[in-house]
């Protein structure tokens, strides 16, 4: 089975709330909430290829930061190898070019959403910043 390694940002505002995605019809998995980011291209560290995706898909600058978790979750096609960081917005407004919607959510209502299996993972571990 083919292995997908894909990034993810954790990005943090100034209210201490998380970014979170609604992944759109025409995209694998519509209708669940992720982490925004994407494949690692040939050439890219982690960090890089999560700043060009969050480039390309919300129009806004990052800086990554710490580490939060790497989870490998096999769907029915693929496998999946999701690397995620913390990040901030250092320029722009994110807009969403791929998904449906962008939401803000203070820690403790990220698990009322509906979040793609790969990312249940990061999720415990920013729940656990709550604690």
């Amino acid at each position: 089975m083919k292995i997908v390694d894909v990034v993810g940002a954790v990005i943090w505002n100034e209210h201490n709330e998380v970014l979170c995605a609604l992944r759109s019809q025409a995209m694998s998995l519509p209708g669940l909430w992720e982490f925004p980011g994407g494949k690692i291209e040939i050439g890219e560290t982690p960090q890089e290829s999560l700043i060009r995706e969050i480039q390309e898909e919300l129009d806004c600058v990052i800086k990554v930061t710490e580490f939060v978790a790497e989870v490998t979750y096999e769907y029915p096609t693929v496998i999946v190898r999701l690397i995620t960081y913390n990040a901030t917005i250092i320029n722009g407004i994110p807009t969403p070019k791929e998904h449906e919607k962008l939401l803000w959510l203070p820690i403790k209502q990220l698990t009322t959403l509906e979040w793609a299996p790969a990312d249940l993972p990061t999720i415990d571990e920013v729940m656990k910043l709550s604690n």
